[in-house]
């Protein structure tokens, strides 16, 4: 019978990719409403490490809901699916030492603590981007609040699906009280402080 080590024993190991890129690989998990500023920060963040150098991966709705998760939908279960298939897509993405940007909703906290469990309590870093009910349907930028206040979507988080402020996140982000830009320059700060 053949004895095969584990796949990882065989590639060459993550501190070396990470030599090769000059940095460590690490996940930021942003969590919060639809519409608190998740992605328009996590786009500024991208942009400004990209030009020190960092080399950063976004995940959030647009590139797996139309890929990897589109035979996903939004009930609890299909949620939870969506998140540990990111999780793992992410934590390989930290193995090859990259600094990935995770935009969820993410709504529970048994929901983010799969995901920390399965990318690794050293690797994985939640950003609370925190902005109230109130001020998410007033941006409304992709009319989704419209729609479930009508009816229409089900399920929705803040509207008819809890939202779990997180208990302990490693950063939080008042995007009511900051502008996008801010936020991002805070992020950015956050994360270069761990890479050196």
């Amino acid at each position: 019978m053949n004895n095969l080590h584990p796949i990882h024993d065989r590639l060459v190991p993550r501190s070396t990719r990470e030599e090769i890129l000059g940095q460590k690989g690490m996940v930021l998990w942003m969590t919060g409403l639809s519409g608190s500023g998740k992605s328009s920060i996590a786009e500024i963040v991208e942009k400004e490490l990209s030009q020190n150098n960092r080399l950063v991966y976004i995940l959030d709705g647009d590139n797996i809901r139309t890929g990897i998760n589109r035979d996903l939908g939004f009930s609890l279960d299909d949620r939870k699916e969506n998140i540990r298939r990111i999780a793992e897509v992410a934590k390989l993405l930290v193995d090859a030492g990259l600094i990935c940007i995770c935009c969820f909703v993410s709504p529970t906290d048994e929901i983010r603590q799969q995901a920390k469990q399965i990318i690794g309590k050293e690797d994985f870093h939640m950003v609370y981007v925190k902005a109230s009910l109130e001020a998410c349907e007033e941006r409304d930028v992709k009319g989704l609040y419209k729609k479930a206040r009508k009816g229409e979507i089900k399920g929705f988080t803040g509207i008819d699906s809890p939202f779990e402020v997180p208990s302990q996140p490693d950063l939080i982000i008042d995007t009511e009280s900051e502008s996008p830009a801010g936020s991002a320059r805070v992020v950015v700060n956050w994360i270069e402080q761990r890479q050196s």
